[in-house]
């Protein structure tokens, strides 16, 4: 069985986003929903300024507090490392938002057709979308995942359920990486199986030192990052440009 896991690299991430993107129209999440979110990072004083970034995705805890406290078993941890989410089963309770130190669930407030960014009935729409559900409507997010064959995958399917990253299992089950992974411009993000010595990720942290957020919690995240992280120490170490450099570039 594989250990899912990913890897993020700080020293190649520009903060672009793309990856916020991507999981919005892979995953078709409402409005406001940001599974993915990349948190822009300022430090020093002008002149001697740094700014950084820090994606995160859910951590996929091996010791998922969420889990723990869901009463109806809607929060789970499966054997490859993901831990999902049973849209049917939840009951909207929200304890695992409450016990989640990183901030990656996220409620739905509203029915589907008042939570997305466009109306889904809007005639002006209908050449264009031809009764697609604006933007995109999977329909692999209806399925069943998992040796548990429960639904796990995709946003806004009910009002009042709890949703977050899933790392796209719909792609993961059919050996395809998540979406933010495939599409991030700089090859920041590394998706696979930790255990395999040979995937992309595992080699990554052999190589390298990595750190985790919060690991102190005893939460143990499945998502592992290297490079330098944001800090105000960071900033201290950009020597000024000299003036005559600065004409000479503009």
């Amino acid at each position: 069985m594989a250990r899912y896991g990913m890897v993020i690299n700080l020293d190649r991430c520009t903060g672009c986003r793309a990856c916020m993107e991507a999981c919005k129209v892979e995953n078709n999440t409402p409005q406001g929903h940001l599974w993915m979110y990349v948190f822009r990072f300022e430090a020093g004083e002008y002149p001697h300024t740094r700014v950084s970034f820090l994606p995160r995705p859910c951590m996929h805890c091996d010791n998922a507090p969420c889990a723990k406290v869901c009463p109806v078993g809607a929060r789970y941890k499966r054997d490859d490392g993901l831990v999902a989410t049973d849209w049917q089963r939840c009951i909207g309770c929200r304890y695992c938002e409450v016990a989640c130190p990183y901030g990656v669930n996220y409620f739905n407030w509203q029915s589907p057709e008042q939570n997305y960014y466009l109306p889904w009935n809007d005639p002006d729409l209908q050449p264009l979308t031809h009764g697609a559900i604006p933007p995109y409507k999977n329909p692999e997010l209806d399925q069943k995942y998992g040796k548990e064959q429960r639904p796990i995958a995709g946003g806004g399917h009910h009002t009042g359920v709890i949703e977050k990253c899933t790392f796209c299992v719909h792609r993961v089950e059919k050996g395809l990486a998540p979406a933010c992974v495939v599409t991030c411009p700089v090859s920041a993000l590394q998706f696979g199986d930790l255990d395999n010595p040979n995937s992309t990720p595992a080699r990554t942290l052999a190589q390298k030192p990595s750190s985790r957020l919060l690991e102190e919690l005893g939460t143990a995240p499945r998502v592992y990052y290297v490079g330098k992280p944001p800090s105000t120490e960071t900033a201290k170490q950009i020597e000024p440009v000299p003036p005559q450099a600065r004409r000479e570039v503009s």
